[in-house]
């Protein structure tokens, strides 16, 4: 999905990207499950948009909403509501979104993999008992998650965009892969690649808004934005807003979840 014009490379500056003319952005990233965030994340986002001008205005989700957090449930299910007037909501799909609707939609094969990778969180939101799952043949896996998981909320994840471009700015899940046209990205670069992406120097001709990889903190270099602090595990969600050519981040906190040893994948 693109907004406004997009300029060249030749056009594009990096030292002042510009939002799409007339459009106000606010991206956000990683929320796995901590639907606590989420809604103070949100109230943030509105209070913050109130202050400003009336404008056309835009979230966008960067992915992985679901898995490792206790409520995968709720924020899908709260996700599906109608903005307020004047908003927008935009969902780009993460790996984990991927994994679950793929594994729900004809490869089941997948679904032990997700679960590993923290879809048994989300299944116990869903009202399964992680110990009727582990070790569970695909088969019994796709009945039993199909039974439990409304269709609209697997239609709702289904239906998630690869990317959206707002102005200078391109918002993906993961990244992109340096050397490749924007327009020819893989749909598995966009949602899993990391390092060749976040080590690269490339002038993408636009800015690169992302999450996917937890880096500590807001990462803010010439040709990418990382917004993925880790909310399941560090209790931060981190979002960017954009209007023009001024730019801001906002973030919430709750409580952390040290349980976890590594943020994974």
């Amino acid at each position: 999905m693109v907004f406004g014009k997009r300029r060249t490379t030749r056009g594009y500056d990096p030292a002042r990207p510009l939002g799409s003319p007339g459009k106000r952005l606010y991206a956000v990233g990683d929320i796995h499950g901590r639907f606590d965030l989420l809604q103070t994340m949100l109230e943030r986002i509105f209070e913050h948009n109130r202050a400003l001008p009336a404008a056309d205005t835009h979230i966008v989700f960067l992915g992985d909403l679901i898995d490792r957090g206790p409520q995968s449930k709720q924020v899908v299910q709260h996700l599906q509501k109608p903005p307020p007037a004047t908003v927008s909501f935009w969902f780009v799909k993460g790996n984990h979104e991927e994994a679950l609707v793929r594994g729900l939609t004809g490869d089941p094969s997948l679904l032990s993999p997700w679960l590993s990778h923290g879809g048994y969180d989300t299944a116990e939101s869903y009202g399964l008992d992680r110990g009727t799952l582990i070790g569970q043949p695909d088969s019994v896996l796709e009945h039993l998650l199909l039974s439990a998981i409304p269709r609209k909320d697997i239609e709702f994840m289904a239906g998630f965009q690869n990317s959206v471009r707002l102005g200078d700015y391109l918002l993906v899940h993961a990244g992109i892969r340096p050397g490749v046209p924007i327009e020819r990205q893989s749909d598995r670069d966009l949602r899993w690649i990391r390092g060749e992406f976040l080590s690269s120097k490339e002038n993408f001709g636009c800015v690169v808004v992302h999450g996917h990889t937890v880096e500590g903190g807001v990462t803010e270099t010439s040709n990418r934005i990382g917004l993925d602090t880790g909310a399941y595990r560090t209790g931060v969600l981190s979002a960017l807003w954009v209007e023009g050519p001024e730019r801001g981040i906002l973030q919430v906190t709750g409580p952390p979840d040290l349980s976890f040893e590594s943020p994974g994948a």
